[in-house]
């Protein structure tokens, strides 16, 4: 039979029909779940890599949305031959869905570009998944003629749920278990598999020979290269992550939320300088993190301090600097990554920087979102130190906003004291000053200050206390000697530069997070 054919129903007995039908709908279920993990594999990709997600969710769906509809159109002519087409557009989307996640990490970390790359595969996976549907509508009339509201209403149907267990493996089963890579090659597999199965079983007989053997010298060269890249994953990421890092890398982990290094080289003054990453910023360097953490913790330590409140900092830095004070009661260590607490727990080289802090019975490591943990929370402390990482992303941002602030806020004991990290007044003096008028629309008085970190430069924070007036700040000397710190240079941070000096910003909240573009437009510059 010749491929231009159109059997009334695919030459397919009476008893057969529901079968078929049931494998096309079930085809369908298949690549739609595919379909939609590419998207969210390129989201997730550009959160970790470039940051803020709002954004990187906006160009992967109105592109490929776009690419849809013009695939679909595109779709027409091939419908003289919807099997061939069919099964050739599921292996060019095995092909480029499945090694997707590779090619955009390849070109973010050896060449400059990533956006112009991110925006040409999501068109061209758009483009092929758009092609499907009328094909697919095609198809399920040659099993069956059927009014075409019924035939939209049961390709829609399994449609749409396919892409609910595509929109739910993955972040629960594909990307824990088997990480972004890995996890799109295993859906490209699927989806070649899905798409010459139904084919080559129901609709062989739209095929030539030709036809056939061609689909499957073209499946099985898929299959080898996929199969390839899957074994060969660990080699790539190590090369493409060490290419991003100037020290060796001595430990990598995509969790759940974020991509995790470490970093162990020997500093031009002959310290071993280690180093912690998190979707690529630096959080900590061995050789200067002591001025860091010291400016961090001890100016709002001076006073009540028996119940101490730690929002992020999972290395546990923070921690070992509070618990140089031997009146501390509790320490409670809220961060969201388990990961990260883990390693500030096991991981050799992390535990000698932090002093084992977190084997200490006083403290309690808690891994939940700290904005959902504040809110369930009901307790009061005396000190409470946020040392979130940089709001350069959505996720980020919201630990920024008023509305955290006040939270938090309303956790402190009538003396309490609170510190935020803020940034860097020297490099990014709008989103250190939006995090000042934030605080100021929470309620609170902040008193800022900075010192110098060698691997961050001019680094800022902001003091506030229950009474929502800004807080003299001091040092309780007994918790010394400090490597960095004396009661002259913490007066001496406490002053700005003339044009670094406060500036009047609008505050951030959950529903302006006006903190993200400051961050991003200010760092971007840099």
């Amino acid at each position: 039979m010749s491929e231009a054919a159109t059997p009334a129903a695919n030459d397919i007995p009476a008893r057969g029909v529901r079968l078929a039908r049931a494998g096309l709908l079930a085809t369908v279920f298949v690549v739609a779940a595919c379909g939609l993990v590419y998207e969210l594999a390129l989201i997730t990709l550009g959160a970790y890599l470039v940051g803020n997600t709002a954004t990187q969710a906006s160009i992967v769906l109105s592109v490929m949305v776009f690419a849809m509809g013009l695939g679909a159109l595109g779709a027409k002519p091939l419908q003289r031959r919807p099997a061939l087409s069919f099964a050739a557009i599921e292996l060019a989307l095995a092909l480029l869905g499945g090694f997707s996640v590779m090619l955009l990490y390849a070109a973010f970390a050896w060449t400059s570009l990533y956006s112009l790359p991110l925006v040409a595969v999501a068109f061209l996976i758009g483009l092929l998944v758009g092609a499907e549907i009328p094909l697919l509508m095609e198809l399920l009339q040659r099993i069956r003629k059927q009014a075409a509201g019924t035939a939209v209403a049961d390709l829609n149907a399994a449609d749409y749920l396919g892409g609910l267990i595509g929109g739910l493996a993955f972040p629960f089963l594909l990307l824990p278990f088997l990480g972004q890579i890995r996890g799109a090659l295993l859906v490209g597999a699927v989806n070649a598999v899905a798409g010459v199965v139904l084919v080559f079983v129901i609709f062989r007989g739209d095929l030539s020979k030709t036809s056939r053997q061609l689909l499957a010298v073209a499946a099985g060269a898929i299959a080898l290269l996929l199969t390839a890249a899957f074994v060969y994953t660990d080699r790539f990421e190590v090369a493409a992550r060490q290419e991003l890092y100037a020290a060796p890398i001595v430990y990598s982990e995509d969790t759940q939320y974020q991509q995790v290094v470490l970093t162990e080289d020997i500093s031009p003054f002959g310290d071993t300088d280690f180093r912690m990453y998190l979707n690529g910023d630096l959080q900590f360097s061995s050789v200067d993190e002591y001025r860091y953490h010291e400016a961090l913790v001890h100016p709002v330590m001076d006073g009540p301090r028996g119940d101490v409140l730690v929002l992020g900092g999972g290395d546990a830095l923070a921690v070992r600097e509070i618990l140089r004070y031997p009146d501390v009661e509790s320490v409670t260590l809220v961060d969201l990554d388990e990961t990260v607490t883990d390693l500030a727990r096991d991981f050799d080289e992390l535990v000698e920087l932090n002093g084992d802090a977190l084997s200490d019975p006083r403290v309690r490591v808690v891994n939940q979102d700290a904005f959902t943990w504040l809110r369930e929370q009901t307790g009061a402390y005396d000190v409470i130190v946020v040392d979130m990482p940089d709001p350069d992303a959505t996720e980020t941002a919201k630990l920024y906003s008023v509305e955290f602030y006040a939270l938090a806020g309303a956790h402190l004991n009538d003396t309490g004291r609170m510190v935020v990290q803020g940034g860097s007044p020297y490099f990014a003096p709008k989103t250190y000053w939006t995090i000042d008028s934030t605080l100021a629309a929470a309620g609170y008085g902040a008193t800022p200050y900075w010192v110098s970190v060698p691997s961050f430069g001019d680094w800022g924070f902001l003091a506030v206390q229950a009474s929502g007036t800004a807080p003299e700040l001091s040092l309780d000397e007994s918790a010394g000697p400090f490597r960095s710190l004396t009661p002259e240079l913490l007066e001496a941070a406490q002053v700005f530069q003339p044009d670094r000096d406060r500036m009047a910003m609008e505050p951030s909240t959950l529903m302006h997070p006006v903190i993200l573009d400051q961050v991003q437009s200010e760092w971007r510059h840099y």
